[in-house]
């Protein structure tokens, strides 16, 4: 809970979404906000269950945990029944947090809260405290989710696309020439029913009183300028909200004795020899589909540092001693590596941000929501990437897989070299975005002077 103190004359109360694309980028935020306004205190609001997940990170002292009990049935899991697991965020949470609004000590100067949980602006206006939308995808995949009706118009929305998925949308503002094949999945695949509750939740976007965006302005200046048009709201790209702030992102090629064995290996292997492979913390493609990519990645003989959760076991299973696979990994600090050189990537926006951070080029392998939309970015509009599936592919093949991974990690590959080296660019464009001065810093100052918490 908030404590009452003379050293803290603003009160932010942080609402995530409770899911870890989520949790991570609130958090880095409100480190950052913490750390250049000691004057502010932030209770961050999270499950019983989150908190367990969490609790083990040391926070600043003006950040506290403030749990809610775990309301939401434990027979909707997120990864088994994300529809009935997102539908459940928007009814079951809103009472146990007004709860502990109410017993707050000090009144919430704004609640920051996760987009997706829209009742958050209904909270506000109850207790007349201001909130911010705060919105952990692209500003693209905002722009086209705000605009269903525009699809709907142009017959781009609705559940049967069959034969118009490589129709092109040109009519969303901000966002440059897209197929619909590219748009966030509940507009054409996974997800169909839940596009009536989506719609809804865009729907409101407007009633709060800020909109906050976790992306870099310069990646991302069209749309973002597109939507300050649109909306009467200030409109804040805070930056990418990903660790970038910490003094980890940028290992030592020495070992310790407290480093992880990883690390160890990682600073055993050449400069940009090893690709990273991670499919992110939640959906996971087929079974049979995981079977060609170990056996494609196994073929290839590149050095690799494989993610990959439960499949740790199957995959060392091959006896393949050209890479490393883990359960778990700080996967900033290892894209951050020298020894890393390319990044297969799911799409997820927090690990697109962070590969773009870190100057790598990324193979794309998209698989729900808005990963196939953060693909085409990243292939079309950044050309830093490449495909592993081509467009009309419904699987890829282990032969396919082994041929591009010795392709993508060929030092002599002077079309890859060049996306190494536009994979600079896009990093030096964060980096100048999140330094002192940086488009980042203005737009996290502007939104703490609308608040009135800089005193």
């Amino acid at each position: 809970m908030a404590q009452k103190s003379s050293k803290f004359n603003c009160h932010i109360v942080a609402m995530p979404y409770p899911g870890r694309g989520h949790v991570n980028p609130m958090m880095n935020f409100c480190k950052i906000v913490v750390a250049k306004y000691p004057n502010i205190f932030i209770s961050f609001i999270v499950t019983e269950e989150w908190h367990s997940f969490i609790s083990w990170d040391k926070l600043p002292e003006n950040i506290n945990y403030a749990t809610i009990p775990n309301v939401i049935p434990s027979e909707v899991g997120r990864a088994k029944d994300f529809p009935g697991f997102f539908k459940a965020t928007l009814t079951k949470l809103e009472g146990p947090v007004e709860k502990l609004v109410d017993e707050l000590l000090m009144k919430p100067s704004v609640i920051v809260y996760d987009t997706y949980l829209s009742w958050v602006i209904g909270l506000g206006n109850r207790k007349n405290i201001p909130v911010a939308s705060f919105f952990t995808m692209s500003a693209a995949v905002f722009s086209i989710s705000y605009h269903m009706d525009l699809l709907a118009q142009n017959g781009h929305y609705n559940a049967n696309l069959t034969g118009k998925v490589q129709e092109q949308v040109d009519y969303i503002p901000g966002i440059p020439l897209i197929r619909v094949l590219d748009l966030p999945t509940p507009f054409h695949g996974m997800g169909q029913e839940l596009l009536d509750v989506v719609k809804d939740v865009f729907s409101t976007a407007s009633k709060a009183q800020y909109l906050l965006f976790t992306s870099v302005y310069e990646l991302e200046s069209t749309v973002i300028n597109a939507l300050r048009q649109i909306f009467s709201i200030p409109v804040h790209p805070i930056g990418p909200a990903i660790p970038y702030f910490t003094s980890e992102n940028n290992p030592s090629s020495t070992t310790s004795i407290d480093e992880p064995e990883y690390m160890k290996w990682l600073n055993s292997q050449p400069n940009g020899s090893v690709l990273y492979i991670s499919q992110g913390s939640f959906l996971s493609v087929s079974r049979d589909e995981l079977d060609e990519i170990v056996a494609g990645v196994h073929d290839s003989g590149v050095r690799f540092f494989w993610v990959a959760r439960d499949e740790t076991v199957r995959f060392q299973k091959n006896g393949c001693s050209a890479g490393l696979v883990v359960p778990w990994c700080d996967q900033f600090k290892v894209l951050s590596h020298r020894s890393i050189g390319g990044f297969w990537s799911h799409c997820g926006w927090n690990s697109t941000k962070e590969a773009a951070f870190s100057g790598l080029p990324m193979l794309t392998f998209p698989i729900f929501w808005d990963q196939q939309t953060n693909s085409k970015q990243i292939v079309e509009d950044w050309k830093i990437g490449y495909r592993v599936k081509e467009h009309d592919q419904c699987s890829v093949r282990r032969e396919e897989i082994s041929n591009l991974l010795k392709w993508f990690m060929d030092s002599g590959n002077e079309q890859v070299m060049e996306t190494r080296r536009r994979a600079k660019e896009i990093q030096k464009i964060c980096q100048c975005s999140t330094a002192s001065g940086g488009s980042s810093e203005i737009n996290i100052d502007a939104f703490i002077k609308d608040v009135s918490c800089h005193k």
